[in-house]
């Protein structure tokens, strides 16, 4: 499986410690794995809105546009 590094911020990390902690998930890593798969299925399900078409993952300001914010 390939391995990506990424930064977020310590919110995030926060959050996905506790769902941990709290036995939602195994380790970090399948938490992580989890709730990108989710998210992704969630953005190819809704789909991008027509101002946002084209755009994609890669676009300035953070995922699906929101400045430093990341949906799932």
């Amino acid at each position: 499986m390939p391995q990506i590094e990424v930064n977020i911020p310590d919110q995030i990390e926060m959050q996905i410690a506790q769902l941990v902690e709290q036995g939602e998930f195994v380790s970090r890593e399948e938490a992580v794995e989890q709730l990108l798969s989710s998210g992704i299925r969630a953005y190819k399900t809704s789909g991008p809105s027509e101002e946002e078409e084209g755009a994609g993952l890669e676009s300035e300001g953070g995922m699906m546009g929101h400045e430093d914010e990341y949906v799932f």
